[in-house]
């Protein structure tokens, strides 16, 4: 797509659940937040400080006699957090809408 119909295409969709394709092939996705003549930025679902369940860490699993203590006790979990993410018009492929439940 053009910048200028990128824009406004990412215009259209702002303040929406989107994911977003890039040139390079990076897929992320978030809400659109701010969208200018040369960037848009996304607004990113994060975990808290230090922790990924994709990620395979150090530690055992907490099941294990070795295992660390977790930070937090059940129920309670760190909050979550949104991350500014800003990718430049030039290089998105396009926007597709995400069911947000």
């Amino acid at each position: 797509m053009e910048q200028v119909s990128m824009k406004q295409h990412c215009h259209e969709h702002m303040h929406r659940y989107v994911l977003a394709r890039t040139k390079d092939g990076w897929c992320t996705d978030g809400f659109v937040e701010h969208v200018d003549d040369e960037y848009v930025c996304l607004a990113v679902l994060c975990e808290g400080p230090g922790r990924d369940d994709r990620a395979f860490g150090p530690y055992p699993y907490f099941g294990t006699p070795f295992a660390r203590p977790p930070l937090y006790p059940y129920p309670y979990y760190p909050r979550r957090y949104f991350a500014r993410q800003v990718f430049p018009l030039a290089a998105l492929l396009g926007l597709s809408l995400l069911p947000f439940y």
